[in-house]
This record gives structure tokens, sequence and C-alpha cells, in this order.
């Protein structure tokens, strides 16, 4: 019989119980082996992925509003960090300061922190612009917890160009020109498609040049049933 492995940890598939939190089945999987940190069949976790100009930032507000869901932003976490004075601020700090990126383990050790410090009072998390990299949503479900869904807000590069140099204007800032905009753009759509590709199962598309109205309309339509399990979990 042809041996399988599971893509995330490379490990051969087998058959075990209980089911791996990422169902590869694998007693080498880190994710195996380590309990996450929270329940996910009683509060999802949930993808808010599109790129600048779709307007997640908007229905985030609105399925905070509705759903009550915590809102974990990755730049908010480190802002925090950053401003609580620890030894890891300072670290981070100097990362800043020249002009490097952060570490993916510490952006992930920092939504781990978050979600366990949640756990309690959570009805569910979304994670905003998180992940960026096929890396770190493998890093998440090996970490932390599968996640429950993906929402893409989708919308042509044509459409957000115009968007974004629309917020250009209004905000004068230089670095918004419309050749800045187009690299931003291609390497969000880049690094988004190899992320994508790896969930088919749980990703929704959702059309996000229609209105916001519309488009919360369509949200709705996929965390209603969602919501609504995990309460009967509950």
């Amino acid at each position: 019989m042809e041996e399988k492995n599971c893509f995330p940890c490379d490990e051969p598939i087998i058959d075990k119980a209980p089911p791996c939190p990422l169902q590869c089945h694998s007693p080498k999987c880190k994710a195996y082996m380590s309990r996450a940190p929270v329940d996910t069949s009683k509060k999802p976790i949930v993808w808010i992925l599109g790129g600048p100009g779709s307007g997640k930032g908007t229905q985030c507000e609105k399925i905070i509003a509705k759903y009550g869901f915590t809102h974990l932003s990755t730049g908010d976490l480190l802002r925090a960090e950053v401003k609580s004075g620890s030894d890891r601020a300072k670290c981070l700090t100097s990362v800043m300061e020249r002009g490097e990126l952060v570490p993916n383990d510490v952006v992930l050790e920092l939504l781990k922190e978050a979600i366990i410090a949640h756990a309690e009072q959570a009805k569910g998390f979304l994670v905003d612009g998180y992940p960026r990299e096929k890396s770190q949503g493998i890093a998440f479900e090996k970490t932390i917890a599968p996640v429950t869904v993906i929402i893409y807000f989708e919308a042509s590069s044509e459409t957000l160009t115009k968007r974004l140099l629309g917020r250009a204007a209004s905000s004068d800032r230089a670095d918004d020109n419309e050749d800045t905009i187009k690299l931003r753009l291609k390497t969000f759509l880049d690094n988004n498609e190899q992320v994508l590709s790896q969930y088919p199962d749980k990703l929704r598309r959702i059309n996000a040049e229609t209105s916001v109205d519309q488009i919360f309309d369509e949200v709705q339509k996929i965390l209603d049933p969602i919501v609504a399990k995990a309460a009967a979990a509950n």
C-alpha cells in the first residue's frame, strides 16, 4: 500500500484515535501530542483574509457587533506588546528599529497567548489578516488549533488599486503611489494564493466588489450555521 504523508508535518498518515487536531493522525505530529488551547467545536476560529482595500476591516466590525467574537489582529498584538515594556518588547522594538520583520514564531506566540487569555469568555475568535504566508498557516494549526473557516474577501487588482489610490489622495501619503500600491498587491496576492490553496474545504470566497450590506449578508450565511453548531455544543 502506498504511504501517504501529511503535508503540515510531513509524517506518515496513519489511523489513530482520538483524532489529531489536524486530522493527520500521526503520533509524531506536535499538534497531536499537544492539547489545543481552545475547543474549536465550541469556540470557532475564523481567519479573515483580503487584500488591502478589500473592506475586511469594515466586515470585521460588523461580525464582532453581531456575533461577539474576540478580534485578534497581529498588528494590534505587536503594538500592545511593545507598549508593555517587557523583555520581549525591547527585543521587538530593536527588530523594528532595524527595519526587519518580526519573526513568525514571536507573532504566533502572541496569538496563542491572546487566545489562551480569552479562551474562557470568548464566543469565537476572529483572526484578522493572518496568515500572510503558507508557513504561518501551517504553524498556526500545529501550535494553536485548526481553523474552522476562512473567509476571503475577493476583489480584482484594478478595484483594490482604485480604492487605495482614493485613500492615498485623502491621506496625502507620498508612498501610496500607483507603482507602490501595485507592488503591495502583487506581493499580497502571490503569498495569499499559496495560503488559500491549502484549505479548499474550509475556504469561503466572497465577492468584495458589492455593497457593504450585500457582503455582510454573505458573511452571515457562512457564520450563522457555525455559530449555531457551536452554541449547541456548549
